[in-house]
């Protein structure tokens, strides 16, 4: 009997450790496969998200051509040669003519004509869209018609690349529209030089003109300032008499005077340095002798 209560005592804590250890090893499995089972669902959470906020891609536009209709196009501002890209100069109106001819037995109307600038690493993208015009003209079979076309593409523009592209839609007589690229290229918008412009004209003038004006202001201030160094110079008035006996009227002169001047050793000259009182009273002297 005590035999079986020791033994008892010995076995039954390792029993029941071994059950312990047992359940806590059931519970990290079981907790495992839930921390499987989450990711999982959230890894699928995740991928659905991404794949619905993913934006569609753009369609790219349907391009059609009827079989028995050929086209062409030919700028004719500014001109262009095969072979080499277009520049389009960035402020003036581009023109182009866009052919049709109608190889086929129904009649085509050509619709409109329509232009657009395309990103140039992808046409799906549109940086700006010019006005369709509308012509609505009836071509029958085995003729041609002609219709043009032009726009301004922006000075903001100047030196970058651009895609053109020029559509043409028309239909046949049976309804069926057609929309056709008659041109597809990148092309380089250019900036022009024109020179001498009016704005530039006006400003060079105005220049000159305030040039000249600095000159004038410039001349008075020197002159003005000359002026007021220079000490006022003082002029001497020298009275000389008379020097010449041609302009001398003697009939006023006595006679007895007047033999006296001309018997006089200076040769009936006046002193320059006598003055008029000297001479009356000369002239007295003589009267009383």
């Amino acid at each position: 009997m005590k035999k079986l209560l020791i033994f008892t005592l010995l076995v039954l804590p390792a029993v029941l450790l071994t059950v312990d250890g047992g359940s806590r090893l059931m519970a990290y499995a079981t907790e495992d496969e839930l921390d499987e089972e989450l990711d999982v669902e959230v890894e699928s959470d995740d991928a659905s998200v991404i794949h619905t906020d993913e934006p569609e891609a753009e369609d790219e536009p349907e391009t059609t051509k009827s079989p028995d209709a050929d086209t062409f196009l030919l700028f004719t501002r500014p001109l262009h040669s095969s072979g080499s890209q277009l520049e389009l100069p960035a402020g003036y109106p581009v023109e182009f003519l866009v052919g049709f001819t109608n190889k086929g037995s129904d009649d085509f109307i050509v619709e409109t004509v329509e232009a657009s600038f395309r990103y140039p690493m992808d046409f799906n993208y549109f940086i700006q869209n010019f006005s369709a015009i509308a012509y609505n003209r009836e071509i029958k079979p085995g003729h041609e018609a002609t219709v043009s076309y032009s726009f301004l593409p922006s000075e903001s523009f100047a030196g970058r690349p651009f895609g053109l592209n020029i559509a043409l839609n028309y239909r046949d007589a049976s309804g069926n529209q057609f929309t056709e690229a008659v041109y597809n290229e990148t092309v380089s918008i250019t900036e022009v030089d024109e020179g001498l412009d009016g704005e530039t004209f006006f400003l060079y003038v105005f220049l000159a003109a305030v040039v000249v004006l600095l000159l004038v202001l410039g001349q008075q201030f020197l002159g003005s300032y000359g002026k007021r160094k220079r000490s006022p110079a003082v002029r001497k008035t020298v009275e000389t008499g008379t020097t010449s006996t041609k302009d001398v009227d003697y009939e006023w002169i006595p006679a007895e005077t007047l033999k006296k001047i001309q018997n006089s050793p200076k040769g009936g000259k006046v002193s320059p340095k006598q003055s008029p009182r000297q001479r009356k009273a000369k002239r007295a002297a003589g009267s009383d002798e």
